[in-house]
């Protein structure tokens, strides 16, 4: 066992982990933050996004020790003040799921489209960057509606901040 320590959606949090745990199984099985999604166990789906130290990550191949000392974001995080992040509000308002199992993973991973590639984003550049992500359920077009609609709207909320390189 081993200890690791980080900030999950603002709160410091501790745990005495298996050296092979995964941050997807640390979020679900130690913290019960059950919003993060576990889909193909293999980084293909994007269910499990969550952001670590302000970029996109799948935490389904990510070592929970590997984020000792790091700031997680999950879907759980998102909200403030009992209000949804606009990209939630953009994807509740355009459909922008159907049952919903991918949905966490999208909204994070189209967050951190917004905050390396801004707030005007095409469809092209949506899709192309929503690859790694998959959605078993729809045809895409709400979910990019979704993002785009959620872009505009992350406008007047809080400055775009690059992830440290």
């Amino acid at each position: 066992m081993a200890t690791v320590s980080m900030t999950v959606n603002g709160k410091h949090v501790s745990a005495d982990v298996e050296p092979r745990t995964l941050l997807v199984q640390f979020l679900r099985e130690h913290l019960r933050l059950t919003g993060t999604h576990v889909g193909c166990d293999t980084s293909q789906c994007g269910a499990c996004v969550v952001h670590l130290d302000g970029r996109a990550v799948k935490s389904c191949t990510t070592l929970a020790l590997t984020c000792d000392g790091a700031e997680v974001v999950t879907i759980e995080g998102l909200a403030k003040d009992g209000r949804l992040h606009p990209m939630q509000e953009a994807f509740r308002d355009n459909h922008g799921l159907q049952c919903g199992f991918c949905t966490p993973g999208m909204i994070m991973s189209a967050i951190d489209i917004v905050r390396r590639k801004g707030h005007d984003l095409d469809e092209h550049t949506i899709r192309e960057e929503l690859e790694g992500n998959i959605c078993r359920c729809t045809g895409y077009h709400n979910i990019v509606r979704a993002v785009a609609a959620g872009a505009q709207a992350m406008k007047g909320g809080e400055p775009l901040k690059k992830a440290a390189e």
